[in-house]
This record gives C-alpha cells, structure tokens and sequence, in this order.
C-alpha cells in the first residue's frame, strides 16, 4: 500500500502496511525520535504531531494515527516545528524563557499542541493541553508559556505545508464507493479516527485483515441544518461536534469538551463512537435523550432508526454485516436537555456513569421524560421505570425523590475497576436530584459550586 503526504515540509511516499502507526514509523523507520512513545494509547500526548488537510491544522497522536490516515495530507513533528534554518517557533522559545520543561520526555508533545494551537489562535490552553501529560512542571510554567506565544505571529514554514494531490484507492471519497465496497466486504474493519481501533493493534497486537478507511470520504463529513434540525455526517470529529452543539446544546457540549483530549476529539468521529456500541460511550445518552434518529446504509438500501433503538444487547446493535452508519440527526431545541458525566478524573476520562435528561413540564406537570445512561447497563439504555414514575407528577424534589427506587427497576450495573455497582446506582440517584436542581437554577458544576 502506497502513502503519499508532506513530513516537516518534504514530499514523502511510502510502501506500509494498512496499520503500521506514524509513531513507529517516524522513530524506527525515519530516524524522527523526537515524537515519543508514552502509553501507546492516545492518552498522554507525549506523541503528538501536527496534522494539516485542506480543512485544519490539529495536533493528533501519532501512536494510534495509522498511515493511510495521513494520505493526502501534511504532517509536522517537533523536528520540523523549528525553521529550516534552524529558528525556534514562538511556543519553543516561550518555554524556554518560563522554564517549561523539566525531564523533557512529555516536551516535545507539549510543543506540537501548543503550535497547533498557536496556528489556529487558540486562547483556551486547559483545554487545548488537556491531552499532554506532564508529570515534572505542575504545568503552570507551560500554560504561562502558551499565554506568552499567543501574540507572537506564526512563522512563515507553518502556513506553507500543502499536502500532495494524489489518488487514494484504499479510502473510497464518496458514500456510493463506501457503501458498495462495504456490502461486498462485510466482514473488513471500518476505520474512522483510529482512537479504538488504534488500540486494537497497539494494546491487543490484532492483525487486521480487509481494511477500509473513511477519512477522505467528505460525504460523511458533512453538517447540515434545516430550521429545527442539525445531521451530523457519521465522519464529523467530535471537535466539529463540540463547536456545532455550543450555540443549540451547552450541556452536552460541555460533555464533549471532556470527551477524550484536544488530540482525540480531532480525529474521533460521532459515528464511530456510536457504531461500536460500547455500553460506555458519552454520545448516545446525550442522543437518546435527545430522540435522535440514526441513518444507515447497506449498498444502495438506506434507512433511518430511532437511535435507542440501535442498541440491541452488550456487543450487539441492529447493523446487518456490512451496514454503515451514514450519520445522526437531533432537534436543534432541547431546553431542558442536559447531560452529566462522572468520572475519575476530569478530563480526558472514561466514564463511570454518563447521564442524560430531558424533562418536559408544562403548569407545573411533568408531560413527557427521556432520562438515558451510559455506564449502567450492557447498552447506553433508557430508565423507564423512573420515567414512568414523573410523568403526570408534579415537578417537585418530592416528586423526583419519590423516583429514585425506581433506578434499581432500569438498571443492574456492574461493578469494575471504575465504580462498584452500589455506586453506580448512587450516582445515577444523585444526577436526577442534580438535575431538578440545575433546571431550577441552582449552580451544579464541580466548576461552579464553592465550598
């Protein structure tokens, strides 16, 4: 398999296999050891590089970016964050002057998302490093750092790196190829974002046979809106989502802000997340409570399902063998949605329990719930019997506290390394009070709430 794209500013093309890493491309293959191996699993950034398309410059991690991924397009490690002659970029001299760097391993992942970041005149540093692990700094001198280079103007050799114009037969460009290919192939592997796939070679050492990717298919990459409505192509990274759910959704987009890192959410997509169907995926809460409408297709067959109807049992979801899904629909109105994840820590964490509500009252009577979890069952699943239990009830604490039995009725969590089953069930207890608490203006967020 033949891979063409731009390395630190030169035109590179490359024989890989479909899921040889960049990380272990660049280190043993290209000399490139500045791009360092931590977890191996996207979470501590230590890998991360500086990925351009003809969209976006994003700083994404190496060690689960498989090559064909990077076809087409334009790539930066902290080799090539300095100029050709050698001239330090603004973020690199930043963190020299504020003594940003101690041991140095976790440095040169530091530098890539921060000259992302400083490319795209990114202000919002908490969240933009969320992805990079220090474990020296206490990382105030590399935030301090990040504030001194935003003014600083971006060097010329970032704004040069236009990726080759070339033909990419093993990532189709069009659903109609996507889906033709598909229904032939049924039993290849998928490939969006890599974020879990990626781990399927790099934790469990899996050999992938057929493989497809999606990423330079744009028809799955769209967003598009009518008056009450927004579709998500199932290609939308999670950034995309996050800046589209803002202005319509602040609850669930607050929850995506927490959904993996800077460097995950670029290249994570919303229909990988819900196509995998893991019973702890934060998106097809939010969905459920939403009433989102899932859209799927198999060769030139398509169809449209309620979303909470796609999760059928713990690895099962109502997708024949080579059915995509093609994208998701919500309501742009949802005032009283809102969404709560719990986890250990606060970003770029897997959830124990993800909540999600959607209460409608009308003169003082609750008319309809859809109340979803993730983290409580083998499938992100509605709490009807708690549903059952406010509908017609007046919207008091008394009325919600008067359901909380009813949880032990939807749900008979298990108990893991994140949470006991006692806990989970809690937890689920206290987002419903957390949440008539929230509806009615009380402050709720561990951001908010002072002691």
């Amino acid at each position: 398999m033949n891979v063409s794209f731009l390395l630190n500013g030169e035109t590179v093309e490359v024989e890989t296999s479909p899921t040889q890493t960049l990380l272990d491309w660049l280190r043993n293959e290209r000399g490139l050891t500045g791009t360092k191996e931590g977890c191996n699993e996207g979470d501590c950034g230590a890998c991360s590089v500086i990925v351009t398309d003809q969209n976006s410059k994003r700083a994404l991690n190496a060690c689960i970016l498989f090559m064909p991924q990077l076809h087409g397009k334009a790539v930066r490690t902290v080799e090539g964050v300095s100029g050709p002659d050698g001239a330090l970029h603004p973020v690199q001299q930043t963190m020299m002057s504020h003594h940003g760097s101690q041991c140095g391993f976790c440095t040169p992942g530091f530098i890539s998302s921060m000259a992302a970041g400083h490319a795209n005149g990114r202000s919002d540093h908490d969240d933009m490093l969320a992805g990079n692990l220090c474990r020296c700094t206490g990382y105030a001198p590399i935030i301090r750092a990040a504030k001194a280079a935003e003014d600083m103007p971006v060097p010329v050799w970032m704004t040069e790196d236009k990726a080759p114009q070339a033909p990419a037969p093993f990532a189709p460009e069009t659903l109609d190829q996507l889906a033709a290919w598909y229904a032939a192939n049924p039993d290849a592997t998928v490939i969006a974002g890599a974020t879990d796939v990626g781990l399927w070679v790099t934790k469990q050492l899996r050999d992938l046979k057929d493989v497809v990717f999606l990423n330079r298919c744009i028809d799955l990459q769209q967003i598009t809106e009518t008056a009450d409505e927004i579709t998500f192509g199932a290609g939308v990274t999670m950034v995309d989502v996050h800046n589209a759910l803002k202005p319509i959704h602040p609850s669930y987009a607050e929850m995506v802000r927490r959904y993996g890192s800077e460097q995950v959410r670029s290249a994570a997509t919303i229909g990988g997340n819900i196509a995998n169907g893991s019973p702890i995926g934060d998106n097809p809460p939010a969905l459920i409570a939403l009433g989102a409408t899932l859209h799927l297709r198999h060769g030139d067959a398509t169809r449209s399902i309620p979303l909470q109807d796609f999760f059928i049992a713990y690895g099962k979801q109502d997708r024949a063998k080579g059915e995509l899904v093609t994208g998701v629909t919500i309501p742009k109105a949802a005032p009283a949605m809102r969404v709560y994840k719990l986890s250990k820590r606060f970003d770029q964490d897997i959830s124990a329990v993800c909540g999600a509500f959607n209460v409608i009252v009308k003169d003082g009577i609750v008319q309809s719930a859809i109340i979803a979890f993730g983290g409580m069952a083998g499938t992100p699943a509605r709490a009807k019997a708690v549903e059952a239990a406010l509908i017609g009830q007046p919207w008091s604490e008394a009325t919600i506290t008067a359901a909380l039995p009813a949880f032990a009725q939807d749900y008979a969590p298990m108990t893991d390394m994140r949470a006991s089953a006692d806990y989970r069930l809690q937890a689920a207890q206290n987002m419903a009070l957390r949440y008539f608490a929230d509806i009615n203006g009380q402050a709720v967020s561990v951001l908010e709430v002072q002691p």
